[in-house]
This record gives C-alpha cells, structure tokens and sequence, in this order.
C-alpha cells in the first residue's frame, strides 16, 4: 500500500490543529482506561495517598454529574479548542433564537463515530453558542459508563458532559429556564451505520426524550450536523452480516458500540484514528414548542414523535444544498 505522506514543511498553526485533534481523540480513546491504570498503580506505590483521598472524594462527588456536572469555564475557553475547530472546520449556524426564559432538549443527529461535531460546538466554546443563543447554558449527555472511571469523569464534567439517564437531564430541565440538553438521539449505536455518504437516522422508534420533553414542558429542537458521517471511514458492516451482528451484541453487553473505523495518521494521510479534514456544520433548526404534561398518552407521545421527526426532516431538505448534498437525498428513519 502508497503511504501519502504529509508534506515536511508544514505552516505551524496546521500542525497546532493537528495535535489539538490528537488529543481529543486519546481523551476518548485512550485516557479513560489510561485513569483506571492509573488509579490502581498509584496504590503500589508510595504516592497510595493519593488514590485513596480521591476514593474518598468520589465518594462525596457521587451525585455531582447528575446535578448538572462542573464545568470550568476556563478550560472550555482554551486556545486549543479553537485549533481543533479550524481542523475540519466546524461551524454553528443558527436558524432561530431561542428564548432564554425557556428549557431546551435539543436532538443531535447523527451520531457519527465520535460525535465532533456535538462537542465543538455544544461542550467548548470555539463556535460561538453563548454569543449566537445569550441566556442558555449547554450540556450533553454522554453515556454513564464513562462516569465510572476514576479522573476520567472529573475531566469530561469539565467540558459541560453529564451522564444520559433521566435523572440528569431532569435535574437541569425542572429549573426555571437557560438549560439546553443536547442528546445524540441515536445513541451508540447510531455510530455503527457512520459511514461517508449516508444519512440514517436511528429515530423512529426513539420516543424517550419525546416524553421527557412533555414531562417537563421543554421545547424540542432539532438539530443537524451536516459532515459528521464523513471524517472517518467505517469497515462495511451493513445490517445482516457476521461483523454487525457481533458487533451489536457486544453494544448489548457493553452499553457502547465498537465500530470498526479509521481515518489518517499524524505525519501520513493513509491510514490512522485521526479524523479526515472535512467540514462539519451544526445546523440548529427552529423549537417545537412543548406544553408540559407529565402524564402523555400514546396518541399525544406519537404525534409530538412525527412532528419531530417532521421538522427534523425538513431541516435536511432546506439546509442540504448549503453542503454538497444531493436534492435528491432524503433522510432515512431507521
């Protein structure tokens, strides 16, 4: 196999995108498993303190990610985000304001492999979503496993990141107003269908922030990340062979999906886990007004379902033509 490798003499804030890249992408591979190894070595050395006053402290900090987290503004602000930003690029486009006065459960899609987009623009600051929506403060849910690790989950709640069960979310969505929870409705296994040039949706039977959206009288709004399908390629594992099979076994056992994904590499374009540079851009689509009820039926939860989806598809149809997708390409419920 060619490696294309990359040019020498490269402008340094390319390389500075680079790396900011890199790190982001070990914080979601490597660092977790890197804290647990981490916790248990320190106890067999003469630093044992140190694993065992932050046991203690974790153990007062339980409930903290389920209260909204701690985000430290100063590391959200970081020059290294905007680096990162400017390496696909990605962007924040705005269709409608958003009143402050009012909770918001905003729906991602897609998923993708890493959810780039979804961090850029909802957990940092490098796009701008304080400046384009003054009054709200976002938090994305991000899956409660990854809150079991220790250090790990002091660094994730740094960023906005709160564990995606209900308690979280009700927690920011029963307060007056200015909490926007952002979901990546597909979920994990959404990131299995992440393939270049594809646009399913893993949503038609996904009712669950529908209800919660009633529950709370929290307007939905959708939202749509054009290019996040295309930073990285994805072995084929279309529905029905050995290799999806298995790996939605494992996403049953687990809690999260394994795709089989690569991009390019540091110094080479070829092969790697760093992402392509490929534009994103967020689209953030009109709110759907929600009346609270904490107790829907069937037909209210369905029908609030369709109009979602509704308003989710004709997001697609009115911004696709902005980023290169074709008219004749609808999105796919799945």
């Amino acid at each position: 196999m060619k490696i294309d490798f990359a040019p020498l003499k490269m402008p340094l804030h390319r390389r500075l995108q680079t790396a900011a890249v890199v790190q982001w992408v070990f914080s979601f591979i490597g660092l977790a498993p890197s804290c647990v190894f981490l916790f248990f070595y320190l106890l067999f050395t003469r630093f044992w303190l140190i694993s065992v006053l932050y046991s203690v402290w974790w153990f007062f900090d339980y409930d903290t990610p389920s209260r909204g987290g701690r985000r430290v503004p100063f590391l959200c602000g970081l020059k290294i985000w905007e680096y990162m930003r400017d390496y696909f690029p990605v962007k924040l486009v705005k269709t409608a304001d958003l009143d402050p006065s009012h909770n918001y459960i905003l729906g991602f899609h897609p998923h993708g492999v890493l959810v780039a987009g979804a961090f850029t623009n909802f957990c940092i600051y490098a796009t701008g979503f304080r400046e384009l929506f003054p009054g709200l403060t976002s938090y994305m849910l991000m899956l409660p496993l990854w809150f079991r690790f220790p250090f790990f989950r002091d660094y994730v709640m740094c960023a906005g990141l709160i564990p995606s069960h209900k308690e979280s979310a009700s927690y920011l969505l029963r307060k007056r107003g200015g909490n926007a929870v952002v979901i990546a409705v597909g979920g994990a296994p959404e990131a299995l269908d992440a393939h270049p040039g594809t646009y399913n949706v893993l949503l038609a039977n996904k009712k669950g922030f529908i209800k919660m959206a009633m529950e709370h009288g929290a307007h939905l709004v959708p939202v749509f990340s054009f290019g996040e399908n295309e930073v990285f390629d994805q072995v084929n594992n279309q529905r029905g062979t050995w290799l999806r099979w298995i790996q939605e076994q494992l996403q049953r056992i687990m809690g999260i999906s394994l795709p089989l994904f690569h991009g390019r590499g540091i110094f080479q374009y070829s092969f790697g886990l760093i992402p392509y540079r490929r534009p994103i851009s967020t689209v953030v689509g009109r709110p759907i007004r929600v009346e609270r009820k904490e107790k829907p039926t069937v037909e209210e939860l369905d029908a609030l379902h369709q109009l979602y989806m509704d308003e989710l598809s004709n997001l697609f149809d009115e911004h696709k033509g902005n980023y290169g997708v074709d008219k004749d390409t609808h999105l796919n419920f799945v």
